[in-house]
């Protein structure tokens, strides 16, 4: 039987429970090889398609798993099972608005031309003895403003693969270059999805998030431009003319301006302001759709065409559907398609499913089960780091997919670094760190699958070029050995100050 208790958090209510009797560790991990299992047929069947409904029936299979041996063999009631679910996807609600607002906002930068400026300015710079960090930098900035390393990697990534090997670099340079500046802003912009769901999950601000991870963030890709740097320099370089094809071609469509960006300036001004995350998206928002009536009124007329109410139905497509300019350049077509609020509806979808399963082996004790597992050597703050790290990596190893490992590694250490006073920030952080940027370096992930598709190299290839991407784990390590920036709450109720702690 259970004992139900309430902790209320930031005004969000969530169900503990305390059994008499949890699974064992060897029954806690059924539901996640019988997951697993699922998975990998579906990622061998569907490949990138898997998170388009395959991957949502996994999880809820999973979940089912979990309430059959919950119910059957450990008396756990399905009103358990459903007041958790209910409370889990409570604390998470806003996050499912932050999302739909982003899927706007990353429509209105590219469609009113503040991305496609981004992109000129930076094809336009590229030399072939700085191309790696070249590369990893304009891939840093397309991602940021995007918040997607998949949709940087699937455009401006092609087209840097080209111009790459037309240099003489091999493939596994280029693509490391690429993957570790796309996966920074996959990281730390404010309209990454994973970025979201990392604090979401762990109940912590998102810019608090975000500038928290600077501290891990910031060394590692300094050191990685560090050595694309070195590695380009030391590189004899062939022939760069066709470098400002993709300037150009978006120079013919868009209305290039440094006007545009004010937007990003003043987003950063925002965030740096610490305006709450949702009123800084709607605001950036806003402006992006005022540049696209002032410097873009074709675009606008093209999609709302056939209206008498063109523009204003031009700025709605924008802002909810999915969008296609053509470009006369196959690339440069997909580099500025959108997908509006309307492509947020997967991953919410994904969320949702996800959010099930975890309440399954919440409400079960099979969360538990295994998070004493993890939790018996965890004595001192390094400790708990490296097992977070471990625990991340093992997840993107075996589940195959970023965001379930992001929100069951959330799950199953949130508790532990409560009751050890961490701020929820240090556990956010090392997710990030250990779950979203290593991702791509496992081949059977839907990341790993997806990036070397797209790319046509093998994960194997780029894997030892993509320096960011191992040396962020490592780093959160690091920090935490040297006891930097960990920060723990006060345990007075009238604490309202983060103190470091000790390694």
């Amino acid at each position: 039987m259970l004992k139900k208790s309430y902790i209320c958090s930031e005004n969000v209510y969530y169900n503990t429970y305390k059994m008499h009797k949890l699974p064992s560790p060897l029954v806690s991990f059924i539901p996640l090889l019988v997951l697993i299992a699922l998975l990998s047929i579906v990622i061998s069947a569907f490949g990138s398609d898997a998170l388009s409904g395959p991957g949502q029936i996994a999880l809820l299979l999973g979940s089912a798993i979990c309430v059959f041996i919950g119910m059957v063999f450990y008396k756990v009631k399905w009103e358990d099972f459903e007041n958790v679910l209910v409370n889990n996807i409570k604390g998470v609600s806003s996050a499912l608005v932050i999302l739909l607002i982003i899927g706007a906002l990353s429509a209105s930068w590219m469609l009113s031309g503040i991305v496609p400026t981004l992109i000129t300015y930076g094809v336009h710079l590229i030399h072939p003895s700085v191309f790696l960090a070249s590369a990893c930098v304009i891939c840093i900035l397309v991602s940021v403003m995007t918040g997607s390393s998949w949709t940087t990697i699937a455009t401006i990534g092609i087209a840097l693969m080209g111009i790459g090997e037309a240099q003489g670099f091999s493939e596994g340079w280029i693509a490391g270059a690429i993957i570790s500046g796309a996966y920074f802003g996959d990281k730390i912009s404010p309209l990454s999805e994973t970025t979201v769901l990392a604090s979401s999950v762990t109940k912590t601000p998102l810019f608090k998030h975000i500038r928290f991870m600077m501290i891990t963030t910031v060394p590692s890709i300094t050191i990685t431009l560090i050595i694309f740097l070195i590695a380009g320099f030391c590189h004899q370089s062939a022939d760069a003319g066709h470098i400002i094809d993709v300037g150009s071609i978006l120079e013919q469509r868009f209305n290039i301006t440094p006007w545009l960006l004010i937007v990003p300036v003043v987003t950063g001004i925002l965030i740096v302001k610490k305006v709450p995350s949702i009123i800084t998206l709607f605001l950036s928002t806003t402006m992006a759709v005022i540049m696209a009536y002032i410097f873009q009124p074709d675009i606008l007329h093209t999609l709302g065409a056939g209206n008498k109410h063109e523009t204003f139905r031009g700025i709605m497509t924008m802002l909810t559907s999915s969008t296609a300019l053509e470009m006369n350049n196959e690339m440069v077509n997909e580099l500025v398609s959108t997908r509006g609020m309307g492509g947020m509806m997967g991953t919410i979808w994904l969320i949702l499913c996800s959010m099930s399963f975890g309440a399954a082996m919440t409400a079960g004790g099979m969360l538990k089960s295994i998070t004493n597992m993890f939790i018996h050597h965890m004595k001192r703050t390094v400790s708990v780091i490296s097992s977070t790290v471990g625990s991340g990596l093992f997840l993107n190893i075996a589940l195959a997919d970023q965001y379930i490992s992001i929100m069951l590694t959330g799950s199953i250490f949130r508790k532990t670094y409560e009751e050890k006073g961490y701020d929820s920030c240090v556990l956010s952080r090392t997710i990030e760190d250990s779950v979203t940027v290593t991702s791509v370096l496992v081949p059977w992930n839907s990341c790993g699958l997806t990036q070397s598709t797209v790319l046509n190299v093998s994960t194997f290839t780029y894997m030892p070029y993509c320096f960011f991407n191992y040396l962020s784990p490592l780093m959160s390590i690091a920090v935490a050995a040297i006891g930097y920036k960990i920060l723990r709450v006060k345990k007075k109720a009238d604490a309202a100050e983060n103190v470091p702690a000790e390694a």
